[in-house]
């Protein structure tokens, strides 16, 4: 049997298996009438501490993680990895215990309570609507099919295998929900993380641990200004990326609201902190600096090109399993998120209070796939999908993050303050971007900048305008 012939016969296995488990663990939980949207979008509050951290591991580890870190091919990206550690740790100690004192379904709805406003949750759940749309789910189709392009070497065109993925994975969220999605990355993500490792001392073998040759700024973990994360980068705005992705962001955050308990969402959370610290740093950097080493500097497709050279046939069907897994699921997860969003925070608040969720969330599904298919040609024309990422998701990350942080500290705020915060914050880091960056400032302390003068908008708005004195909170639980 041809090489081509065992990677399909193990692809198909694997992903059969996969999900048969899934479906095994999940049969029998309907959606009751009741607790529709808990059951479609929290899993009927039912997820283990087990299926949090992996379905939290497996959400963010995707294509566009191992693809984009290591196509920058230089350690330095670890520190996004070290760095997420204390967004996990914020997440567990800082957000949960609020989240499940309010019965949050979604992130967007302990605005609500803590503004008393049913706009600023809107506002804020349809910027995150939009950052799934528009930015991660086309990005994770594109660098799922640009990998398993590179890795097969198949002569067909991106969008055809973008289109492939972006079908199933719509279907599958239809039929799925949260459970699903959650038990098939967990399954999935222990393949990858195994795969994943692999990957990486086979890499090692094929440069015999030899990493001579490599430049010095491949291999540090200071970087210098010229690089694309300065070391002083990790003391200004690192910390804020991380707490809003972890702590705020609807699509990681949904998957520990989805325990039965706060206790239980926090020992999935911390697992999930151990397993970013000690094995996804390796793993998403040295595959990158050793194909530098093999192939010199090829970008986004340096990880694919690696993976198809160093696995073995029947191996690398294992792999395309895996990661054809961690991309459906990543994608599932960002359409579940952004269902949820919609149909919590903008249907069911202006539209209809009981609509039939799983035929809503069937039609915004579709229009998300279409949107994230028209999006895929942006991606395919970026140098670094990682970096593009991280720049574009800016224009979002800092205004929510204020939002979050001033209704969490303060008593007394006016919502339309807190609105006028918002929206000055996207134009100001739209201006930091793609007008002007002052004083040639990163855009890591730029999202520093941003953060601090949108808490400052919103208390002056509050006080000048609204005529509103903030109180501080003694504690953020009552």
């Amino acid at each position: 049997m041809s090489g081509s012939y065992i990677q399909i016969l193990v692809f198909v296995i694997i992903t059969a298996f996969i999900g048969l488990l899934t479906y095994l663990k999940c049969r029998g939980h309907g959606h009751s009438k009741a607790s529709e949207n808990k059951e479609y979008f929290l899993a009927g509050g039912g997820l283990t501490w087990i299926f949090v951290a992996g379905s939290i591991t497996l959400t963010n580890l995707s294509t566009d993680q191992l693809v984009g870190m290591n196509g920058n091919q230089m350690a330095l990206l670890a520190w996004w990895e070290f760095a997420a550690v204390a967004g996990l740790i914020i997440l567990a100690k800082v957000f949960l215990p609020v989240y499940y004192h309010y019965g949050c379904t979604t992130t967007t709805e302990l605005l609500e309570k803590r503004y008393n406003n049913k706009h600023i949750r809107a506002l804020i759940g349809l910027l995150f609507f939009l950052g799934s749309s528009l930015i991660f789910m086309p990005a994770v189709i594109y660098s799922g099919s640009l990998f398993m392009i590179n890795m097969f070497g198949l002569d067909v065109p991106l969008m055809a295998v973008a289109t492939t993925f972006a079908l199933i994975g719509a279907l599958y969220a239809i039929f799925g929900g949260l459970r699903a999605v959650a038990v098939s990355d967990t399954y999935s993500g222990v393949l990858l993380l195994v795969m994943a490792i692999v990957v990486v001392i086979l890499a090692l073998f094929a440069i015999d641990f030899d990493f001579s040759g490599i430049p010095a700024e491949r291999l540090t973990l200071i970087g210098d200004n010229d690089s694309p994360l300065p070391w002083p980068t990790l003391l200004t705005g690192m910390i804020f990326i991380q707490t809003f992705y972890w702590s705020t962001n609807q699509t990681i955050t949904q998957r520990a609201m989805a325990a039965p308990n706060v206790k239980e969402a926090q020992k999935g959370v911390y697992a999930a902190a151990v397993i970013r610290f000690i094995i996804v740093p390796s793993i998403i950097v040295v595959p990158g600096i050793i194909s530098f080493k093999l192939y010199g500097d090829i970008n986004d497709a340096a990880y694919g090109t690696l993976v198809g050279d160093v696995l073995p046939d029947w191996l690398s069907g294992v792999f395309a399993a895996a990661l054809a897994a961690a991309v459906l699921t990543t994608y599932n997860s960002n359409l579940n998120s952004a269902t949820a969003l919609y149909v919590c925070d903008i249907h069911e608040a202006y539209i209809d209070k009981s609509p039939k969720v799983a035929r809503l969330g069937g039609i915004v599904t579709a229009i998300l796939t279409v949107i994230s298919l028209l999006m895929v040609p942006v991606y395919a024309q970026a140098e670094s999908i990682i970096n593009l990422l991280q720049q574009l998701y800016g224009l979002l990350s800092m205004p929510i993050l204020s939002i979050f942080i001033v209704g969490l500290l303060f008593n007394n705020v006016n919502p339309y303050a807190g609105i006028t915060a918002v929206i000055f914050g996207v134009i100001l880091y739209a201006v930091f971007s793609f007008v002007h960056a002052p004083f040639g400032l990163h855009y890591i302390h730029l999202m520093l900048v941003t953060l601090i003068a949108c808490i400052a908008v919103a208390l002056s708005t509050n006080r000048l305008v609204f005529r509103q004195r903030a109180q501080w909170r003694g504690r953020l639980v009552d």
